[in-house]
């Protein structure tokens, strides 16, 4: 019996113990979860609203093209590195998700699941609801009477849904190209962009006489006599897969390479910060990524910068026509231009260079967050301002990746809140914590 009762007691006593175990560990978690929590928060280093509206236009690679048509794409698990020295956002994860907003809606992008075949007799009869396919019969004289006297002839496109507007980010593009490049002209060719809406929210920069036009484009005039006309031929008739990818972008890929072409300049994404005189350029392709050797192994199409008639766009403009592939992103952007380079290159060593990153994309898209984040302490202050030095001294400008930077904040002291105070003109848009996105203008 003295056994049986010294048993029980032994068994409640373990039971006993294995219960203060548990709760000092759930109490332990939760202190070093809130302990985490606090730091993150009280250092800035925790971002929240981290969603982009994603389209295939964002240098994500190894994704598959039904991945990306109309999803939200939601980065998470971001960390910042600990290092004061180099302190970054990096992507760790993407989960995608359904997306219903608006933003990303394009009239020109196809149903999923559709056959070849399908997708071709629905891109046919959809074409001719979008109106960039008609010819504006003002395109060529506009052009000619616009680009007369101009320092440097500088492009943009904005070829998308009608849902999507010009907005703040794009201004803050036009102000830092004026800043640094007050004796050019910027022609913005759009299919979308509403002339009452559009003259409203670039009139600021308007009325300081800077010269800022917006074109529909006339594809058959831009077209003719390159490689470019058959394949849009061959796309209007249904004879050739448009394919999943937006045609909106594939356009702005071919847009930019035929205006460069046919009137010689500057192209510039509308997400691309200028921070010097483009006068000196000529001829000339950014690479985006290099090896250890110094050698570039990717080059990228948001910035070129060419003569008129030059024959390696009439290489670029010919691989697009022959090789089109709208399935695959980048393939007929980023991926064309570092192909058709790497087969050329040596046959036009002479008139042609190939730029270091520093150039043009001196921050890789998966830590373009760093840029954002407002300093946390003196060391990382004075990193900034290092930085800042850096990029005004050895950059002709920073991509922003695009939909990679739209939902990050301009944090007070950050290194873009130096940049862009000190490269604008109006400066008006411009406030601490100011969002990236596409919001409509308020001029009040």
């Amino acid at each position: 019996m003295t056994k049986k009762v010294s048993s029980s007691k032994m068994a409640e006593q373990r039971r006993s113990s294995r219960s203060r175990h548990t709760k000092f560990h759930v109490f332990t978690t939760v202190c070093l979860i809130s302990v985490i929590f606090t730091y993150m928060f009280n250092t800035n280093t925790f971002v929240s609203n981290i969603s982009f509206n994603f389209t295939p236009n964002t240098t994500i690679p190894f994704l598959s093209v039904n991945l990306l048509d109309n999803q939200t794409f939601i980065l998470n698990q971001l960390k910042s590195t600990s290092t004061i020295h180099n302190p970054v956002l990096i992507v760790k994860e993407v989960i995608v998700q359904k997306s219903v907003s608006g933003d990303d809606q394009n009239p020109l992008v196809p149903p999923i699941n559709l056959t070849k075949k399908q997708r071709i007799s629905w891109f046919k009869n959809k074409l001719p609801e979008f109106d960039i396919s008609r010819s504006n019969q003002e395109f060529e004289f506009r052009t000619q009477e616009f680009f007369k006297d101009c320092k440097v002839r500088f492009f943009m496109t904005w070829i998308s849904s009608p849902l999507r507007v010009f907005g703040k980010r794009e201004f803050l593009a036009v102000d830092a190209l004026f800043k640094s490049n007050p004796e050019s002209c910027l022609m913005i060719i759009s299919n979308v962009m509403d002339p009452v809406h559009e003259f409203k929210s670039l009139k600021p920069i308007i009325d300081l006489g800077f010269r800022v036009e917006v074109l529909t484009p006339d594809l058959n005039f831009l077209f003719e006599n390159t490689p470019a006309k058959s394949w849009f031929d061959h796309i209007k008739n249904g004879n050739r897969d448009p394919g999943e990818i937006p045609l909106a972008q594939n356009l702005s890929n071919l847009i930019r390479l035929v205006v460069l072409y046919k009137y010689g300049g500057v192209y510039l994404d509308t997400d691309f910060i200028p921070l010097k005189d483009f006068s000196g350029l000529r001829n000339s392709i950014g690479a985006q990524s290099v090896n250890p050797s110094g050698n570039w192994t990717r080059l990228n199409n948001a910035v070129l910068i060419f003569d008129k008639n030059h024959p390696l766009l009439y290489k670029f403009i010919e691989e697009f026509a022959l090789t089109f592939n709208g399935n695959r992103w980048g393939f007929n952007g980023p991926y064309l231009v570092s192909r058709v380079v790497e087969r050329e290159e040596t046959e036009l060593e002479s008139n042609f260079s190939v730029l270091p990153p520093a150039a043009f994309y001196p921050v890789d898209w998966t830590r373009i967050g760093g840029l954002f984040i407002r300093p946390v302490n003196q060391a990382h202050r004075r990193w900034a301002e290092k930085k800042v030095a850096r990029l005004k001294e050895s950059s002709y400008g920073v991509h922003l990746w695009n939909k990679q930077s739209r939902n990050f904040r301009i944090e007070e002291e950050s290194i873009m809140a130096r940049l862009i105070s000190d490269n604008c003109v109006i400066c008006k848009f411009f406030k601490k914590s100011q969002r990236l996105s596409h919001p409509s203008f308020s001029l009040s």
